[in-house]
């Protein structure tokens, strides 16, 4: 009977291991992005530092440079840097487009390729897939491929399926 007990407190145990606990530990630089509406950035992994930032920009691209339990080391397209908690971030890949004029999304991964749109520098958008130099990026449902070395969120050779 003992046995039993235990092996229900131990399943019970394991149930309640929060989102963050669960994860698998990834290997850093990785890039990520804010899940939340808000989200402070501290200027250390707990919630007894002093935030820094507040962040309003859901699906705003962020690189994570550190773990620390539930905590991040974030860089964000500014090269701030900060901790953020774990449950504020999400796995979901996004781009924000650089530059110092609007950069043209084409209907195909190619500079022949017709423009769709141009999207000012600053648009955050959604990656889907990145080879080749090119990334397909869908900003607010509007989607077309840009030249990965116009984008802070995907590396120069990284290829995203």
């Amino acid at each position: 009977m003992g046995r039993i007990v235990t092996s229900l407190i131990v399943a019970a145990g394991a149930l309640s291991l929060t989102a963050a606990d669960a994860q698998q530990p990834r290997r850093t630089p990785y890039y990520a992005s804010i899940a939340s509406g808000q989200a402070m950035m501290r200027t250390g992994p707990g919630q007894n530092y002093p935030g820094t930032w507040l962040y309003r920009r859901r699906d705003l691209p962020i690189r994570v440079v550190g773990i620390h339990h539930n905590w991040r080391k974030i860089e964000d397209p500014d090269g701030t840097s900060g901790w953020m908690l774990v449950t504020l971030l999400a796995d979901r890949r996004t781009a924000i487009v650089r530059g110092g004029a609007p950069q043209p999304l084409r209907e195909a991964p190619d500079e022949g390729s017709p423009v769709r749109f141009r999207a000012e520098p600053g648009v955050v958008g959604r990656v889907s897939r990145c080879a080749g130099g090119w990334c397909n990026l869908d900003v607010s449902g509007r989607g077309g491929f840009i030249r990965i070395d116009q984008l802070w969120g995907v590396e120069r050779h990284e290829t995203i399926r």
